[in-house]
């Protein structure tokens, strides 16, 4: 061939190759870099592999491990095989060259080019595409192992009748093998048709022919599998309208069919199927009429029909058919979304009954006492008093409480009670002096427990603390008390070697301490030592002295971290809760099973369902799965992770999910059966608040039963946003043991409020038995407002304590100084056809660094009251000494003498009101100059003769406008209904 690409020559200039040192030192660098990179990789895969091993999970790693290799080299070996042989094929059916025309000449410089490495470019371009196949298939594990392992639902769709197993577990697969072979027929038509215009078997400017009859037969049959796919997509896509998610003006996320979809799109996707096949049958006919003139009629013809019968047809039906008469087209599939939707978040067995939401008695005292048995009125709000625990109980500044605490249940004297709970965790940021061996060695955990009664405070607004000090004691008796494994525990501990650990402090000293558990990984090993010095990025783990005989490396120690790496299939409750059970501190943790796969029943989104004003202001609280979209939810696995050992235990709590059996037959022996949860454990599981929250934003719109009614979007509901604080997030729910009107006794609750859509007043009342020891556990019961009459709702609730003249005047008095009035939790309780507000009011003010409980807010039927205690609250507003009585409308409220009131008393014993708000000025600033000297009694005192000194504020009101004596807010301070 003649040299085409050469140019005229000239001297040659010698370049001088590197020196012999040069050279070796340059390959040595290599061959390090290469196994520096071989090992970090090695590191990766070998501190994961004793991590799981240690866990004694070591069957997780291995079945993950190994699915993902399967695909990766099965689907690799498979894309790279299609691409490999369509250039191949394409190569030996390259025409002999002959006279070339410019094109071909251009060409012929590439191919001389490429002469000498064309098996090396073809084995290249197939290990690429092969790794890229590989490494997409290899994420598909979740869905292979759903697949091969998936077990019937037992419910079948109602518009194909098939089992939901085939939407929530096959389709997914056929859907990702259709997805591949689409991209294998792409690429293959792709390479195949390169390599033909390379070697002249397609030509573009060239006379004659465009095409070889070999190039035409090889790119029409990889053109008639394209189409065929095509053909199985258009079947697939039918059983997808049932799973397929759209805009519907009467929900703001419809799944599943409608009326256009059973009466359009499905034939239509039929239609296309048949034309697909016939389209597919005529680019196959090529091989032996050797033209493209059918295949390519039937090709616009198929996108032809796919225009006319599957975009506008459907348009003309839902313009012309379904638009005139919305409703009565749609119910039929309404109720379908509705029932499925229902069955899917675990909803359909909701209890809606209705409330009248005005008291039915008219005897105070009895209401009164009934308040004892309606509810256990916690008044320590968890969220609140977080600083309260942290500077009465830190002890030292290396130890800290979570942000938000938790509620939990536990006897006390042979009674149940809601307890407020709190770990005693390790704050990497109080340790004294930062450094490598105090941040890893010397300070690796907290210590203790501490508790407090949820229905009651101190004297001095404090929480009553029922576990306390530290060591912690109290009425949670002996139990181990060292805390590894918390919510604050983000970095890795080396422990039991050498280096002793501080273990706590007392009168007489720091104690030391060395780890006994066989938790975390040995690093005696040095090719464990060299694995983690990688892993972690540290050096020093491989050369320290402070690591030896018996060090073992603690990582992954929250208890979300460890259930989630355990349980990847899993989706992990946003909020972890500690127990004392049996001896030991444990997390417990709720795990819930998803897919997006369950027909007509409408998705959502649980980073939005489940955020509220906690997960706003608290990092250690976060959102389940941010941008997961799922319509089908159970708490399915409840997890405990030892805070001692970091022992996890997964337990099978629905024992009818199918999702749980799938991934049980996926992983087995991962998650023990239900009946090995202890008694002494069971009673410490609760109701899970994320499901709760999904659930309650699906009832929002869910609580109806009838089409019309949904449609019409005349009772849809909202959560309402929460009225103590501005983050414009929503309430969150509440435990509280209390009592619904159907129930004989209180049982732990976890409730919410709902309001109208774009309205405050309230529409319905919430409440899950959250107690697993009772046999109505999980059963969901809302109480119906009517809409004929109006029940205030939270933000109204706390708008009119606000307003309340003497209440106002109270609070600014608290906020005197520098001092900070937080709102804790908005109770709602039903009582008597009723609803009774409760809201406890903390003061953090003068020297002090933590809110004290200082009032309560109480509100029912109108009535409201603003005392020290909540048995003062509830007094005064049920009729109690002092209650608030409304003037009769229009009365004369001039002097009283005709109601035979007694006539003003003496000025000396009747202040004006202005001098009692300056006495209770000075009572206030003495109460914040006792608190910074800590000191109780003073502090006692000057509270007393504030509480005074308001009371005469308020008679001297009543006083100056003719009350007699008696004591009676403005007429317009009481609250409406």
């Amino acid at each position: 061939m003649p040299d085409r690409g050469g140019g005229p020559t000239g001297p040659r200039i010698r370049v001088g190759r590197p020196s012999r040192r040069v050279r070796t030192l340059l390959m040595t660098l290599g061959v390090l870099a290469v196994l520096g990179m071989v090992f970090t990789m090695f590191a990766g895969f070998w501190t994961d592999w004793l991590w799981y091993r240690s866990v004694n999970y070591s069957s997780v790693f291995t079945t993950t491990l190994w699915t993902k290799i399967g695909l990766f080299f099965v689907f690799g070996l498979l894309m790279a095989l299609a691409v490999g042989f369509n250039i191949w094929l394409a190569h030996r059916m390259r025409p002999p060259l002959s006279a070339m025309s410019m094109e071909q000449q251009n060409l012929d410089r590439y191919r001389m080019g490429i002469a000498p490495y064309k098996k090396w470019l073809l084995l290249g371009i197939t290990a690429l595409v092969g790794l890229i196949a590989g490494a997409s298939a290899s994420g598909q594990w979740r869905t292979w192992l759903m697949w091969v392992n998936g077990v019937p639902f037992g419910q079948k769709d109602p518009q194909f009748k098939l089992d939901v197993s085939f939407y929530a577990f096959d389709l997914p697969w056929y859907r990702f093998l259709l997805g591949f072979g689409f991209a294998a027929a792409i690429l293959g038509l792709i390479a195949a048709a390169l390599t033909h215009y390379l070697y002249g078997g397609l030509r573009i400017t060239s006379p004659g022919a465009r095409a070889t009859a070999a190039a035409t037969g090889h790119l029409s049959v990889l053109l008639g599998i394209f189409v065929a796919l095509k053909a199985v997509a258009y079947w697939l896509d039918r059983y997808g309208l049932a799973v397929k998610s759209s805009d519907f003006k009467a929900t703001d996320s419809w799944t599943g069919l409608r009326y256009v979809d059973a009466n359009a799109y499905l034939p239509a996707k039929t239609i296309l199927f048949c034309i697909a096949v016939i389209c597919a049958l005529l680019f196959f006919a090529t091989l032996w009429r050797r033209t493209w003139q059918l295949p390519v009629i039937g090709f616009g013809l198929m996108v032809l029909s796919a225009i006319l019968i599957g975009g506008l047809y459907p348009a003309i039906v839902q313009k012309f058919q379904v638009q005139p008469n919305e409703q009565a087209k749609e119910a039929p599939y309404v109720e379908k979304n509705l029932k499925a939707t229902r069955e899917a978040y675990g909803i359909n067995d909701s209890q809606v009954t209705e409330y009248p939401g005005t008291a039915q008695t008219d005897d105070a005292t009895k209401l009164r006492d009934d308040v004892r048995d309606a509810a256990s009125i916690r008044i320590m709000d968890p969220n609140i008093v977080s600083p309260t625990f942290q500077q009465l109980q830190q002890i030292r500044n290396y130890y800290a409480f979570p942000t938000n605490l938790d509620v939990d249940r536990y006897a006390k004297d042979g009674k149940e009670q809601d307890t407020v709970i709190g770990l005693r965790e390790l704050n990497y940021n109080g340790i004294p002096k930062r450094n490598w061996i105090n941040d890893h060695f010397r300070y690796t955990h907290g210590y203790g427990v501490v508790a407090a009664e949820g229905t009651s405070a101190d004297a001095g607004g404090r929480p009553a603390f029922t576990e306390s000090d530290l060591p912690s004691k109290g009425d949670l008796g002996s139990y181990e008390q060292r805390v590894y494994y918390g919510e604050r525990t983000t970095t890795y501990s080396i422990v039991g070697g050498p280096q002793k650990e501080i273990d706590y402090s007392d009168d007489s000293g720091e104690k030391t301490y060395s780890y006994k558990g066989d938790s975390g990984v040995n690093l005696d090993n040095p090719v464990n030592r060299a694995a983690y010095a990688v892993a972690f990025s540290e050096p020093q783990i491989l050369y320290s002295g402070a690591i030896g005989e018996g060090s073992r490396i603690l990582y992954n120690r929250t208890p979300k971290e460890r259930v989630e790496a355990i349980a990847p299939w899993l989706t992990i409750d946003g909020d972890a809760y500690p127990a004392v059970v049996d001896g030991r501190i444990q997390w417990i943790v709720d795990a819930y099973t998803t897919t997006n796969g369950y027909p007509y029943a409408s998705r959502t989104t649980l980073g939005d369902t489940t955020a509220d004003s906690l997960t706003a202001t608290n990092d250690q609280r976060a959102v389940v799965a941010q941008q997961n979209q799922v319509n089908y939810i159970r708490n399915s696995v409840k997890a405990t992770v030892d805070a001692y050992s970091g022992d996890v235990k997964l337990y099978q709590w629905d024992t009818e999910d199918p999702v749980l059996k799938t991934w049980m037959k996926a992983f087995p022996d991962t998650v023990e059966p239900r009946s090995e949860i202890s008694g002494a454990l069971m009673d410490h599981l609760r109701y899970p608040q994320d499901l709760f929250k999904v659930q309650r934003e699906l009832l929002t719109r869910y609580h109806v039963k009838d089409a019309t009614t949904f449609l019409s979007g005349s009772e849809v509901w909202e959560v309402p946003d929460d009225p103590t604080n501005k983050t414009g997030e929503t309430v969150p729910p509440y435990y509280l043991s209390m009592r619904m009107p159907d129930q004989q006794q209180q049982v732990f609750s976890l409730t919410t409020t709902f309001t109208p859509n774009g309205r405050d007043n309230l529409s319905a009342f919430m409440a899950v038995n959250a107690d697993p020891g009772t046999k109505d556990y999980g059963k969901i019961r809302v109480l119906k407002l009517p809409t004929s009459t109006t029940v205030s709702g939270p933000q109204q609730v706390q708008s009119q304590f606000n307003s309340q003249q003497d209440i106002a005047e109270t609070i600014r008095l608290l906020r005197g100084g520098d001092s900070e009035v937080e709102y804790g939790n908005l109770l709602t309780v039903p009582l008597d056809g009723g609803l009774l507000y409760v809201e406890p009011v903390y003061v953090r003010g003068g020297g002090l660094k933590y809110p004290l409980l200082r009032k309560v807010l109480v509100t029912y039927g109108g009535q409201t009251a603003f005392e020290d205690t909540l048995e003062q609250a509830l007094d005064k507003v049920f009729g109690g000494e002092g209650a608030p009585v409304e003037p009769p409308p229009g009365e004369d409220e001039g002097t009283g003498e005709d109601e035979g009131t007694q006539p003003p008393p003496p000025a000396s014993d009747n202040p004006t009101v202005q001098e009692a708000l300056n006495d209770a000025q000075k009572a206030f600033d003495a109460g914040q100059e006792a608190l910074k000297k800590n000191d109780w009694e003073a502090y006692g005192k000057a509270q007393q003769e504030l509480e005074d000194a308001l009371r005469k504020a308020e008679e001297a009101q009543s006083a100056e406008g003719g009350g007699g004596g008696e004591s009676r807010p403005a007429p317009d301070a009481s609250p409406t209904g």
